[in-house]
């Protein structure tokens, strides 16, 4: 679409839905029909009716106009698949990005690398065949923080050498987390109805809490992570993106399901739906957790999450004040686990994928970025690759191991919530979004959250908006223990309907302050 064009629908683009034309069926086989249930169907065929905005705001503005840059690439023909897909499976015909570390059959996955650009495996990752058979359809592919946050201490979150700068809808000038940074800007900015993103730690409630998302990162194990490019096998985990608790609960639903590719699959404890009560979850007299040493030092963060805090006690919660301190012990252990696993688990993607050419082990990442310095290194470099590479002592690492599943879940989760007699754990998810700095790096303010307990203990954790600070969404952090996933949305939806707080609205412009 020429720029002018482009950039004269913006305005539009963001006040109207564009009306979707008749289009004939095809003689391709059709997923099983999904239950009569007019309700979903009245749902399904609004979200049939903004299949084709979603392809023109990409034009609009992503390609063109403010330039978010999240989606790096998108299929035209998804309104299409989307009609031809209205009223199969629990989807019906919903569209969905799709993070870029995650393998699809139309394109290649590129986990951001230029290393990686040509990695075409022609081939669905199991939750992406598990989307396909409940009638989603994959729109496209998004950028990310480039190898999801784990090449450098000092990267850029939303940066890749393949997408480029992700940029944050709620100001264009701000950061939109990482490492899924293009999932959360991409729903933000309305580019389709829901999308997939990854966490290890922090990756999926970071950028969802700062775009203004809701995000869930279920417990490890619930869905697949064959055909995802690799960091940590006791930490990886896919999940949903989406405006609401229930649209990321409908997701995760489609996504989760075992497989005997990934074992830890096999352990997990599911429900059929995880929509199932949402309506009618009530926080009367549930005891909730807070943990008032993760709320940080911003006095306007603070206020918000008093305000939540409020929410919550109006719809019959009894809060109890939660004393936690993360002990030296856990960080020192965190890093090398993380590092050892990442040269493991990298090496065996790599060496097994299917094509040719393209590096084969970490090894062949790190020659590759020295060889194309110029490009992937221009803002920061490869350290923890690096570090990677010769942390290799097994007998430190199934240690470290031991003492993170001890520090995060016996002495972590399960004791705060014993001991307190809770339910679940609350805390501010991450401070507004902060200026991005190619040169600099990442900027965190305030020491705000505790998401890194959930994320290491490989337990659930949703975040849900709370408000926002100038104009900058703030997300609010629920915790449960290991297979509570179902019990934290209810939890994460009770919260959403008893909010009192005004959300902001993206402004894609660069950020000013109020008023102004």
């Amino acid at each position: 679409m020429p720029n002018m064009i482009a950039k004269g629908l913006v305005s539009l683009l963001l006040a109207t839905t564009v009306a979707t034309p008749a289009v004939a069926q095809s003689a391709r086989p059709q997923p099983p029909a999904a239950p009569a249930d007019p309700a979903a169907d009245r749902a399904a065929m609004t979200e049939l009716l903004a299949a084709d905005e979603y392809i023109l705001r990409i034009q609009a503005l992503d390609d063109a106009g403010p330039r978010i840059n999240a989606v790096i690439d998108y299929d035209p023909a998804a309104p299409v698949k989307a009609r031809q897909l209205l009223g199969t499976g629990s989807l019906r015909g919903r569209t969905v990005l799709v993070k870029d570390n995650v393998e699809t059959a139309e394109w290649p996955t590129t986990a951001g690398s230029l290393a990686l650009k040509d990695n075409a495996t022609g081939r669905d990752a199991p939750l992406i065949a598990n989307l396909r058979a409940a009638g989603g359809v994959v729109l496209g592919k998004t950028n990310l923080s480039e190898w999801a946050n784990i090449r450098s201490n000092n990267s850029t979150s939303g940066w890749s050498g393949v997408g480029g700068l992700t940029r944050n809808p709620y100001g264009i000038d701000r950061n939109a987390c990482g490492s899924s940074s293009g999932s959360g800007a991409a729903i933000a900015a309305g580019f389709a109805w829901a999308a997939i993103g990854t966490e290890t730690n922090g990756s999926i409630t970071c950028p969802a809490s700062i775009n203004g998302l809701v995000g869930f990162k279920p417990s490890v194990g619930i869905v697949s992570r064959t055909h995802v490019v690799p960091i940590s096998s006791t930490q990886d985990t896919a999940g949903p993106m989406a405006k609401t608790v229930y649209d990321a609960a409908l997701l995760l639903t489609a996504i989760a399901g075992p497989d005997k590719a990934d074992p830890v699959t096999l352990e997990a404890k599911r429900v059929k739906d995880y929509t199932a009560g949402l309506d009618t979850a009530s926080l009367k007299g549930v005891r909730i957790g807070v943990l008032r040493g993760a709320v940080g030092s911003r006095e306007d963060v603070k206020a918000l999450f008093e305000a939540a805090l409020a929410d919550l006690t109006r719809a019959g919660a009894e809060l109890v004040d939660v004393t936690y301190e993360p002990p030296s012990e856990m960080w020192a252990a965190s890093l090398p686990v993380l590092l050892f696993e990442l040269r493991v688990e990298m090496d065996k993607y790599l060496s097994t994928r299917p094509g040719t050419g393209a590096p084969r082990s970490l090894a062949d990442v790190v020659a590759f970025n020295k060889a194309n310095a110029d490009k992937e290194m221009r803002w920061f470099n490869q350290d923890l690759f690096e570090q990677a590479l010769t942390t290799t002592d097994a007998e430190a690492y199934a240690k470290n191991v031991a003492t993170l599943r001890r520090l995060t879940r016996a002495e972590g989760i399960d004791k705060l919530l014993a001991d307190n007699k809770v339910s679940f754990l609350v805390a501010p998810t991450e401070g507004p979004a902060w200026t991005t700095d190619l040169v600099n790096g990442d900027h965190f303010s305030g020491s705000i959250g505790a998401g890194y307990l959930a994320a290491i203990a490989g337990y659930p954790h949703i975040t849900v908006p709370m408000g926002g600070v100038e104009g900058l969404p703030v997300g609010i952090s629920i915790m449960g223990g290991q297979w509570q996933d179902h019990a934290v949305l209810k939890a994460g939806a009770a919260y959403e309907k008893a909010r009192t707080a005004r959300l902001p609205t993206p402004t894609f412009r660069v950020w000013r302050p109020a008023g102004e």
